[in-house]
């Protein structure tokens, strides 16, 4: 189990990550992925985008900016290393409860 800041676009969530972690040797081994948080779980599938600098990534890039504004450049990511890349969960099914109604996907 890993925590993560993720954001959220069009039925997948995108998380800042390195290269040569476990998380992501574990993702090439086997992309299906679980995640979860408070009153929400759901299944899919890992794929590496690349480098968070990679100009076919920039409009996501700019929007994990703006998400993560508050801490994003506190010095615990290092985006001129080709190793920070985004990391695509494509959501393939999930469970949110919500005041009390459950949507399932």
């Amino acid at each position: 189990m890993r925590y993560v800041n993720a954001y959220y676009e069009n039925g997948a969530f995108h998380i800042i990550t390195y290269a040569l972690s476990n998380k992501i040797k574990h993702i090439e081994n086997n992309p299906v992925v679980a995640i979860a948080g408070e009153w929400f779980t759901a299944h899919g599938k890992g794929i590496n985008l690349g480098y968070f600098g990679k100009k076919e990534n920039h409009a996501i890039a700019e929007k994990l900016k703006r998400a993560f504004v508050e801490w994003i450049d506190n010095g615990h990511n290092d985006f001129d290393d080709e190793n920070t890349i985004i990391l695509r969960i494509d959501l393939t099914d999930g469970l949110l409860l919500s005041h009390g109604t459950r949507y399932e996907f």
